[in-house]
């Protein structure tokens, strides 16, 4: 049942921000989508990339957490497993990178600003909504959680215990 929960959200949630929202800015937009051979087929690597990682972080969720990536039917369980070893928030960065992609592809300056404006919410969301929600619903280990694995950015070394700069 939460394969079948988390598919829906998947569909409905990074579906629409990484999917059906640059595909309406460039039909909007009046920009031509040309995938020619070109340097701009560069896009295809972090594309298929972020695929990856958000798929992987989104099987995490399901099958480590037993929950979606919804905030309403959230994982159960905290998830520190893969990236989410090394980084708090990497469903974030994967769909951030796919739409990123998107815009090298399609050649699309508007889907650079969606972009933006998407990064922009992530940085109030996540410190602001999501991490004091998480604190309460996992306490100790979350904030243990906290004070060990940066937000965005991996470490290049490993740190143990205390806090560290990288982690607000």
């Amino acid at each position: 049942m939460v394969v079948l929960r988390s598919l829906f959200f998947i569909a409905l949630i990074p579906g629409t921000v990484a999917g059906v929202i640059p595909w309406l800015l460039v039909q909007s937009s009046g920009e031509t989508v040309r995938l020619v051979p070109s340097l701009w087929l560069i896009g295809l690597l972090p594309l298929l990339a972020g695929l990856v990682l958000f798929f992987w972080c989104n099987g995490l969720f399901t099958f480590v957490g037993k929950g979606t990536l919804a905030p309403i039917d959230g994982p159960v369980f905290l998830v520190r497993a893969g990236p989410y070893h090394w980084i708090r928030n990497p469903m974030y960065v994967a769909v951030l990178t796919i739409i990123l992609s998107e815009a090298i592809l399609f050649h699309s300056l508007s889907v650079v600003g969606w972009a933006l404006a998407f990064g922009t919410f992530l940085l109030l969301w996540v410190p602001f909504v999501e991490e004091p929600l998480l604190r309460e619903q996992f306490g100790e280990s979350y904030e243990t959680y906290l004070h060990t694995v940066p937000r965005w950015m991996p470490r290049w070394s490993p740190r143990r215990g205390g806090r560290s700069r990288d982690t607000k």
